[in-house]
């Protein structure tokens, strides 16, 4: 896990462990009283616990951010490039794989990978962002979806977006997927595609 994940790991869990205290204090104080702060422990853990890392909470998770979209839902910083013409400079790796998505659904699925195998899960990755003469080719090898195939028309595909990712899930992780994705703001939406997972914070 890279440097930047692990301070985006952090700052998920600082967050966390200041919503989970907000919440209890909320719940014990009199009705007539304000929300208090968190207690002094919990943030003075959280703050220790970022300046061991040499870094700050930094707020908000990739899945939990909002992205301005366009009338078709795609955030409107990649339809100015183009499906299939992502720059590199907007896409960020996987992980220690080959595979690389949009900034943001990089970030997000890097956490969510990270999480499940904490919890016993593995989830691996087959394919992520697709250029579009990339997308030629899997519509020419697998066929159109339209005509019983496994593609979408090329220019229309979310990997062209670098907003899908198609995973190699057991039936463990499936099920994993399925109960969790969603916080991670992924979700399931190709119906005879059950690997195909799309980035929608």
């Amino acid at each position: 896990m890279g440097i930047e994940a692990v301070n985006n790991r952090i700052a998920d869990i600082q967050s966390r462990i200041i919503a989970l205290q907000t919440q209890q204090a909320t719940k014990a104080a009199p009705a007539s009283t304000t929300s208090p702060a968190p207690s002094a422990s919990g943030t003075a853990f959280a703050s220790a616990l970022a300046d061991a890392m040499g870094t700050q909470a930094t707020g908000s998770t990739a899945a939990d951010k909002t992205f301005k979209l366009n009338g078709k839902g795609i955030p409107v910083e990649l339809a100015a490039y183009g499906n299939g013409k992502i720059p590199a400079s907007a896409l960020e790796k996987v992980g220690n794989t080959g595979h690389k998505l949009w900034a943001p659904a990089a970030e997000s699925l890097n956490r969510m990978i990270a999480d499940a195998k904490a919890q016993g899960v593995h989830i691996g990755i087959t394919d992520s962002y697709r250029s579009y003469s990339e997308q030629v080719d899997v519509a020419r090898r697998k066929g159109l979806y339209s005509q019983g195939g496994l593609a979408a028309k090329p220019g229309t595909s979310e990997h062209g977006w670098g907003m899908a990712t198609d995973l190699d899930l057991n039936s463990k992780a499936q099920s994993w997927m399925r109960a969790n994705a969603s916080r991670y703001g992924f979700v399931e939406n190709v119906p005879r595609e059950p690997w195909h997972w799309a980035f929608k914070p």
